[in-house]
């Protein structure tokens, strides 16, 4: 799977709450949790988000509640996969449980700034800066979690495996 995109940047600690406010908990369609993506912190990002663009932020992203609801404003949103430091745990399962493409490299994280045009080898970790032509690296996504991502979700996956 091969990504390319404009870097939206954040910054460490992005909590959940930043990303989809407590008062949209209430709303179930993808659509509309999109709308709202980081609704109070940046409030044009949904309207300029191009889709196929690409988050890149500092460690512990996702941090706070275990809302799915952050993960999926984000996919929906048009962003197609995230690269940060390192990311909360259960963000980080809601990621891959939904199908959102996540890597974990610092390097990536320091060297992007906002607006950079990236491309991303998911299967080999690469990350190259299009611009630039320099590459970085990130923590392999194991094999059983490649196979999630693939097949858009845990219950895709499950229900391809047959078992439901």
């Amino acid at each position: 799977m091969k990504f390319e995109g404009r870097v939206w940047k954040f910054g460490d600690n992005v909590d959940t709450d930043i990303i989809i406010p407590g008062r949209f908990l209430n709303i179930s369609e993808d659509r509309i949790l999109a709308q709202n993506c980081f609704a109070d912190s940046r409030p044009d990002f949904v309207k300029n988000v191009i889709p196929g663009d690409i988050i890149v932020a500092g460690s512990n992203f996702g941090c706070g509640s275990s809302r799915e609801h952050a993960a999926r404003a984000i996919k929906a949103s048009g962003i197609s996969m995230i690269i940060a430091g390192s990311f909360a745990r259960i963000f980080y399962r809601n990621a891959f449980n939904i199908g959102m493409p996540i890597l974990e490299s610092q390097e990536a994280t320091d060297a992007f700034s906002e607006g950079a045009r990236v491309s991303v080898d998911l299967a080999s970790g690469e990350i190259r800066d299009l611009s630039s032509r320099n590459r970085y690296t990130a923590k392999s996504i194991p094999d059983f979690m490649m196979e999630i991502v693939k097949a858009g979700g845990l219950v895709k996956h499950i229900k391809a495996k047959g078992l439901v």
